[in-house]
């Protein structure tokens, strides 16, 4: 039986988090500020789990008396701000990437349901794949996994063509969470630049895997371009393999300053990390989620 796409342990451990933006949006709100008092226009819509901190106006008393258990009551307040995850499905992902790229989408996603937000998960490669909307709490969060498990990488990738078709399929302002190797023959600062343009805010997430970046190779080799098929041979020691993660890591620089001039932040993580440290240690750390 294959394994979960995320551990029932981990899913207990994120229920504490919610995502931040820093943008401010008018007219919108987020799940997480979504109010946990009944009131006109309120709808219920799920429980949480109680955690210190939290407002004991908020507990579900009656269920504490069935339960014994402190649980939050969780309401619905139009408008929130949308949460878009744009995970790379392009081929270069296959290399080590990919399960770890859906991992931290199914993961963000439940944070989302979780704290209300409204979510979409939307792959991308070469043009915009079909996408998915969830929203309204964790009972949704078997689609979201059906729907992660069910993709497949291919194609090239082509970000300035993405880019535009999700402005024109997203027109309202929101959080985009970009998933990616960040790995295009193109340009990719003008097609992020293009997004923060058009007012939506930005947190790229890059991951590679430790041979992207430190190749273990050495000696006449060939290699394959997973997306083109493009082949190029070259020789292999420990200054060819300095030199070239010298150039990997300035090109990572440059994603992580494309982020931040855009008022974005930026997450490099590397496939070896377990995603749940790694949410907990650097992600937390940018501020994205808390």
């Amino acid at each position: 039986m294959p394994e979960p796409l995320i551990s029932t342990a981990l899913l207990e451990r994120l229920e504490r988090l919610a995502i931040h933006w820093r943008k401010s949006l008018p007219g919108l709100v987020g799940g997480h500020h979504t109010s946990r008092f009944g009131g006109a226009g309120q709808e219920f819509l799920d429980h949480r789990q109680y955690y210190q901190g939290d407002d004991l106006r908020a507990v579900n008393w009656r269920a504490y008396l069935r339960l014994e258990k402190l649980v939050l009551k969780m309401f619905q307040l139009e408008p929130r701000v949308p949460v878009r995850i744009l995970i790379d499905v392009s081929s270069s992902m296959n290399t080590g990437k990919f399960d770890y790229a859906r991992q931290l989408a199914g993961a963000l996603s439940y944070v989302g349901l979780v704290r209300l937000d409204a979510m979409t998960i939307q792959p991308f490669s070469n043009k915009l794949h079909d996408s998915f909307n969830a929203g309204g709490g964790r009972h949704q969060f078997q689609p979201v996994i059906d729907f992660l498990t069910a993709l497949q990488p291919t194609a090239t990738t082509n970000f300035m063509d993405c880019s535009r078709q999700f402005i024109a399929k997203f027109p309202q302002r929101g959080l985009v969470i970009v998933i990616s190797d960040f790995l295009d023959d193109g340009e990719f600062e003008k097609p992020i630049q293009f997004l923060s343009d058009f007012g939506h805010e930005l947190v790229l997430i890059q991951t590679w895997a430790d041979q992207d970046r430190t190749p273990p190779w050495d000696g006449e080799l060939e290699l394959e371009d997973a997306e083109t098929g493009q082949k190029v041979e070259l020789a292999f020691d420990r200054d060819a393999r300095a030199q070239y993660t010298a150039a990997f890591d300035a090109y990572a620089e440059k994603v992580r300053h494309v982020a931040q001039r855009s008022g974005g932040r930026y997450l490099g993580i590397p496939s070896s990390v377990p995603v749940e440290q790694a949410i907990f240690g650097p992600l937390v750390d940018t501020g994205a989620v808390s």
